[in-house]
């Protein structure tokens, strides 16, 4: 790849080079001294952060509410729900998917209460491996609620009970994550315990497979979890407010996605607000409006899953008691170094600013273990993927054709269909596509803006693009860049190729 030299990426370099000289704190301080940085929370961000300053030689303590490790991400969020999303895959396919290869199963059985012990065992075994880590690099887990009662002072309330342990700290990290949002404007009163009105944590541990399932939002986490029950047999009715489904997303790839999941068929609702979820006699009921006008409507349905997003959890955090200021939602301010307007107190994840991601978290993390150790973390927003777990896949890295217009960039738009790629024909597995955005004209000319990929392996195949964003290649150096045959990653290339001149194949 060639760097544009005066471009944001070139950051990367100066990040590289600030990592030959790592400078080593002092270890072994005795009892009752002071940490050099606390770590409020252990999910994806917070556990990062510590094991990250403990290979940089600090002295270094986090605390977790949950009593293990790995936060929403690992335990009721990211792996949980990819555990689900792959064996309801292999179950669809097993039912009705192998036709185009000769395949034919008879009687093909779910086994629910065997899936979700996989699921469990998979949580069980990752928070463990974290917990394995801590001792590793020497880092103290405490099990409670951290509290910040004072700058360079955590209060730790223990899980089980008791009176609070001080821990005295030069730094204090942020790391609480997120928790499910409400519905705007609607009364929807979430009981997990009852499996009928759910939110996503609940979805994950239902303990039959519906007949119907309603949907509130069509978000990422909705249509992921959507998926999972309606690929077992559930008719899934998705209800959004927008008249588009996951907001964010380039409007191109959003329009053909949608198409792909009701060709799955996932039904949608699109243009209403809900105003009321109920349990009715362990049926839900969902009573809402068209946003344009018109009739009240109600629907019924066995699970309504409320899937509207997250809001950052700081509840109990004691930021009024320092004086940290909080934003829209609880969001905790910072600056571009993810220090609080409190000296000595920072805040990464979902508890900030920017896209509620684990691996944006984590990176954060180990970007500000490496400032308090006198490196130069960094963190390139420009460079963060973003994928639903679907089948098929939907990533993206960088700007949307909405956003670049918004903006007044010059640019090129390139795709490729994988119709036209010969694996993915091969695997009778081509819907989707691949679609480039690059700079056109100025100094920057070719440069990559944005990738778009909806495909059976768009997760993985967006880490080609994310590090091309990341040292600002052009899409000839993608382009000119040799693609292994037969494999889907040629219609990367190949969607490179046509934003700069014409694809081969298409």
């Amino acid at each position: 790849l060639r760097p544009f030299a005066d471009s944001p990426h070139s950051a990367m370099l100066g990040r590289s080079l600030a990592r030959a000289v790592r400078p080593r704190l002092s270890r072994g301080l005795a009892t009752g001294e002071t940490y050099d940085m606390v770590v409020i929370g252990g999910g994806p961000g917070g556990y990062p952060t510590a094991i990250k300053a403990g290979q940089l030689g600090m002295k270094v303590a986090c605390i977790e509410m949950r009593g293990r490790l790995g936060g929403t991400c690992l335990n009721v969020g990211c792996i949980p729900s990819k555990a689900l999303l792959h064996s309801s895959h292999l179950y669809e396919e097993a039912a009705k998917g192998w036709g185009p290869h000769g395949i034919s199963a008879d009687n093909v059985k779910m086994d629910l209460d065997k899936l979700m012990k996989h699921k469990a065992k998979t949580v069980t075994g990752l928070t463990g491996g974290i917990e394995g880590l801590f001792k590793k690099y020497k880092v103290d887990y405490f099990k409670g609620k951290g509290e910040i009662t004072a700058p360079g002072s955590v209060a730790m309330h223990p899980m089980e009970g008791g009176p609070a342990q001080t821990l005295s700290t030069k730094n204090i990290v942020i790391a609480t994550g997120s928790v499910p949002a409400g519905v705007p404007g609607a009364t929807v009163t979430v009981d997990n315990d009852a499996k009928v009105i759910v939110d996503s944590t609940g979805c994950l541990d239902l303990e039959k497979i519906p007949e119907k399932l309603i949907v509130i939002g069509a978000g990422v986490i909705g249509l992921e979890m959507g998926s999972v029950w309606r690929r077992l047999g559930t008719e899934v009715t998705v209800v959004e407010y927008l008249d588009r489904i996951t907001p964010g997303i380039d409007d191109e790839i959003a329009k053909k996605f949608k198409q792909i999941l009701e060709k799955q068929g996932m039904k949608f609702k699109m243009g209403y607000a809900v105003k009321s979820a109920t349990n009715e006699g362990g049926k839900g009921k969902l009573v809402m409006d068209p946003v344009g006008g018109g009739a009240t409507e109600t629907l019924e349905a066995d699970v309504i899953l409320s899937a509207t997003g997250r809001v950052p959890y700081t509840e109990g955090l004691g930021a009024e008691n320092v004086g940290v200021k909080l934003g829209a939602r609880g969001m905790v301010e910072i600056d571009d170094h993810f220090a609080t307007n409190v000296p000595g107190i920072y805040a990464i994840g979902d508890a900030v600013r920017g896209a509620m991601l684990a691996h944006k978290a984590e990176e954060e993390g180990i970007a500000i273990a490496e400032q308090l150790a006198g490196l130069g973390g960094h963190v390139n927003y420009d460079a963060i993927p973003g994928v639903i777990y679907t089948h098929p896949e939907v990533a993206s890295v960088g700007k949307t054709e909405e956003q670049l217009k918004g903006e007044g960039v010059a640019y090129k738009v390139g795709t490729f269909p994988f119709m036209a790629n010969s694996r993915a024909r091969a695997m009778a597995d081509a819907d989707g596509l691949v679609k480039f955005l690059i700079q056109d004209g100025g100094a920057h000319d070719g440069m990559v803006l944005g990738i778009h990929i909806i495909a059976s392996n768009a997760g993985e195949m967006i880490a080609e693009g994310v590090l091309a964003m990341e040292y600002g290649a052009s899409a000839e150096d993608i382009g000119r860049t040799c693609h292994a045959h037969p494999t889907m990653s040629e219609a990367f290339k190949e969607a490179a190729m046509s934003a700069y001149g014409k694809p081969i194949h298409f």
